[in-house]
């Protein structure tokens, strides 16, 4: 009895290692090994619509503002690009702040919205108006907590749109500051980048990030907007590029200057919070994208605990230590490499932790997507 308990387990032990060591060759090394360069004096090919949605943001607009505004992205002939922030039913000083600066930035405007969208909850309705206001056709979204990476965060994003692509995907990191909680969330952002990132250069996006994300707005106007899902509260990134993309029309530009930086949370209730909010919109992907991600975190969430029962059935343990062994050497190979794309290199000597600590992330976030998201931003 005890031998056929030992066998399934090794046996399950080696699946589940196998799909994972599948998962970082096929897609996460994408990432790890991203070759493509960019040219930040590059003459800028078209013009951008930048759009902020904020909603009593009077200080991070303060912040962070001034950096989107002066981004070196300038035709010598055209103003290549404007700034337009929607400002959506603030409560504190916002709209006096955004008036101040009118007179300063000629290629800035702001949209007030004084009375809430009933039935379109979120920030869905604030963006949609930003994007119908918009003077052109390339839209690059961010948020007013979000500082870029440099001056040539513009430029850089821009050249994610070669060969007919539509949407560009780019990466938001959260600022380095001392302490576990900034750790684990940093750490949590880079995994989930790996993943989309890693699943979007492989020609199957399943979502993009709101805080540095760019598409056409003819993209926009033939996916109807927000429609689909106007009345779920998150999604106006994710939703809407799980909907609109394909196998050819995503971008991707990794690029330490084409980050933008946002300022993490300081409470772990905080944080649990918004990453609650966050994962609720993964039950309306699409079936196959909910397959793969489901199929990676259920076999990343067995690893572990199939290593420990296994590495008692003696026969086995030399090939159970083999099997740990490589799979941890190939990933820790992968972690390196994609974290160093992703200026996240400090996080590396904690990756074996907090790789393990990713399997009670999985059990204490799931219910998450069996409950609806509150109706706010």
């Amino acid at each position: 009895m005890l031998y056929n308990l030992g066998l399934i387990a090794f046996y399950s032990f080696a699946t589940v290692a196998g799909i994972q060591i599948l998962y970082y060759l096929i897609v996460f090394s994408r990432v790890a090994f991203y070759r493509r360069t960019f040219d930040v004096d590059a003459e800028p090919e078209s013009q951008f619509s930048v759009i902020i949605c904020a909603k009593d943001e009077e200080l991070n607009l303060q912040k962070n503002l001034p950096s989107v505004l002066l981004q070196r992205f300038h035709d010598k002939k055209n103003p290549s690009y404007e700034v337009i922030v929607v400002n959506d039913n603030s409560e504190d000083d916002t709209k006096y702040y955004l008036r101040s600066i009118e007179a300063g930035y000629p290629h800035y405007r702001h949209i007030e919205i004084k009375q809430p969208a009933k039935f379109i909850p979120g920030k869905k309705f604030p963006l949609s108006m930003g994007i119908r206001s918009a003077k052109f056709e390339n839209i690059l979204l961010t948020d007013a907590d979000c500082k870029p990476g440099s001056t040539y965060w513009l430029a850089l994003m821009s050249q994610g749109f070669t060969d007919g692509k539509e949407i560009v995907l780019g990466y938001s990191p959260y600022v380095k500051k001392p302490g576990l909680l900034n750790k684990v969330i940093r750490y949590e952002t880079y995994f989930s980048a790996l993943q989309y990132l890693g699943f979007a250069l492989s020609g199957v996006t399943y979502m993009g990030v709101g805080r540095n994300l760019a598409y056409k707005r003819e993209l926009f106007s033939r996916q109807k907007g927000f429609t689909a899902h106007h009345h779920i509260a998150s999604g106006d990134d994710d939703l809407f590029v799980n909907a609109a993309a394909n196998r050819h029309n995503v971008g991707v530009v990794i690029n330490k200057q084409a980050f933008t930086y946002s300022e993490p949370k300081t409470s772990w209730k905080k944080w649990f919070h918004q990453k609650t909010r966050h994962m609720s919109t993964g039950k309306h992907y699409r079936f196959s994208h909910k397959f793969l991600l489901g199929l990676f975190s259920l076999t990343h969430f067995l690893f572990y605990p199939l290593f420990i029962a296994s590495i008692f059935y003696q026969p086995m343990m030399v090939y159970v230590l083999s099997i740990f062994g490589g799979k941890m050497l190939l990933q820790s190979v992968i972690t390196f490499m994609a974290m160093k794309k992703l200026d996240e290199g400090d996080l590396f000597k904690f990756s074996w932790f907090m790789d393990a600590f990713m399997c009670l992330y999985y059990v204490i976030l799931t219910p998450a997507l069996l409950f609806k998201s509150k109706n706010r931003w």
